[in-house]
């Protein structure tokens, strides 16, 4: 029968234990040799943890488990936003989802819809639609340089294309309310207010073109 001989090793905790020598043959004379998960009294002394050798203070002992920090910090990172905040995404539209030719197939016939609903429900876009359809050929015929041209037909649609906004504005605020409100009285008057300065635009345009035109004509008429 072969004798085993032990060695004596010194823990860190300065307890001797008798250690068997064939496992121990790596140990040396000043290595812990305490067995896992026995608490080490020397580190609680020095304010250490036992298990991970970690410093334990006040503050750590009473502060709540790092899981539940890294949770809380997720969910005030990814806390929903409300629809008020600028940052919140946008509703979901379904008729936004098109694209390429049905996007634009579908804008023309919406397109054509706002033309309908303009001519038989606004009454100021059909008055203007009519002087468009006398001016706009006059500006065809005219003889003047191509720029004057396009500055004279571009001045008319000016004024269709302000009439058409003017009118969506005032659309929507009927939607929203049809109370009277300072507000919606504002934003009325400044649509109208634009109408204005599109329509002074366009005469002034044709006035500056076309008037020393029509004056040459008259005078060699008479």
């Amino acid at each position: 029968m072969r004798t085993r001989t032990t060695t004596v090793a010194r823990a860190s905790n300065g307890a001797l234990r008798a250690v068997d020598t064939d496992s121990t043959a790596s140990i040396e004379p000043f290595d812990d040799v305490s067995e896992p998960g026995t608490p080490n009294h020397a580190d609680h002394a020095h304010g250490l943890d036992g298990m991970n050798g970690t410093r334990v203070t006040n503050n750590m002992r009473h502060a709540p488990p790092r899981d539940a920090q890294d949770e809380t910090q997720h969910d005030a990172q990814h806390e929903p936003l409300s629809p008020d905040d600028p940052l919140a995404p946008l509703p979901f539209n379904p008729y936004k989802g098109n694209r390429g030719v049905t996007r634009a197939w579908h804008a023309m016939k919406n397109s054509l819809a706002g033309f309908r609903v303009a001519i038989r429900e606004e009454s100021a876009f059909r008055q203007e639609l009519t002087l468009a359809a006398i001016l706009i050929p006059c500006g065809m015929l005219v003889p003047v340089d191509p720029v004057s041209r396009v500055l004279l037909l571009g001045s008319v649609l000016l004024v269709l294309i302000v009439e058409l906004l003017n009118s969506s504005v005032e659309a929507a605020i009927d939607r929203i309310s049809l109370e009277r409100h300072e507000l919606s009285r504002r934003a009325k008057d400044l649509g109208s207010a634009a109408v204005m300065v599109a329509l002074g635009m366009c005469l002034m345009t044709w006035l500056l073109i076309v008037g020393p035109l029509v004056a040459h004509w008259v005078k060699a008429w008479l």
